[in-house]
């Protein structure tokens, strides 16, 4: 392997009770690369997300940053690790407080990490504006805006902390074809700018062949959930 800074889950193993979802798979995402990971329903894909993100532990081997190891996940994980890698997720609804509004829903992330409030405002302001959300819009809450508006919300959520690495779990999957287009060029241009590593889950494989540098086959050992 090469010394180009990488995000790596090293012969991960997963298991839900008797069920093994990820028997040692190794995935690399360099800087500046898009990789595309497919594979049939139930393989592991999100469970792989949600390890690469350091929200799950994996069961054995280990994930690490540009070559250090992460052995811990969430809030364990200092500050300045943690947010150099964010994720997308497909369903904007479950990856949302219902009870925030959209421009607290950006800022969630700033303010856990005790940003000033006056740079909370200056970030929203940019990312919102970046995704396509409207001042209006920014105001409400979930309900109260379709699909596609929430999950621009949450694209500018995962991009508040400026991660090196962006994890995309069917990220555009549920969204109609204009905001599908934006959505994608609005992580292509921030990839370009910060040379961020991305990761692109999809069963769409039209769009991982466009998008991805290379793609990854995910086999699944059995059925089991993701």
């Amino acid at each position: 392997m090469t010394n180009t800074p990488h995000l790596l889950a090293d012969e991960v193993t997963v298991g839900y009770g008797r069920q093994v979802v990820l028997d040692r798979v190794t995935v690399r995402i360099d800087r500046g690369e898009t990789v595309g990971l497919r594979g049939p329903s139930g393989c592991g894909k999100s469970t792989l997300v949600r390890v690469l993100a350091l929200l799950h532990q994996p069961d054995q081997g280990r994930v690490s940053i540009d070559g250090t190891a992460v052995n811990a996940v969430r809030y364990a994980v200092p500050v300045a690790l943690r947010t150099r890698v964010a994720a997308l997720f497909q369903s904007p609804r479950a990856a949302a407080d219902p009870r925030l509004s959209l421009t607290d829903l950006i800022a969630e992330p700033l303010r856990a990490t005790r940003t000033p409030e006056a740079a909370v405002r200056e970030r929203v302001t940019e990312l919102a504006d970046l995704v396509g959300l409207t001042a209006d819009l920014r105001s409400r809450r979930p309900h109260a805006v379709s699909d596609g508006q929430l999950q621009r919300a949450c694209l500018a959520r995962a991009l508040v902390h400026r991660p090196d690495y962006l994890l995309c779990d069917e990220a555009t999957a549920m969204l109609d074809a204009s905001t599908q287009a934006h959505v994608a060029a609005v992580i292509r241009d921030y990839q370009l700018t910060r040379q961020a590593g991305v990761l692109v889950i999809s069963h769409d494989q039209t769009l991982l062949e466009r998008w991805s540098d290379r793609i990854v086959d995910l086999a699944g050992t059995a059925p089991a959930r993701t």
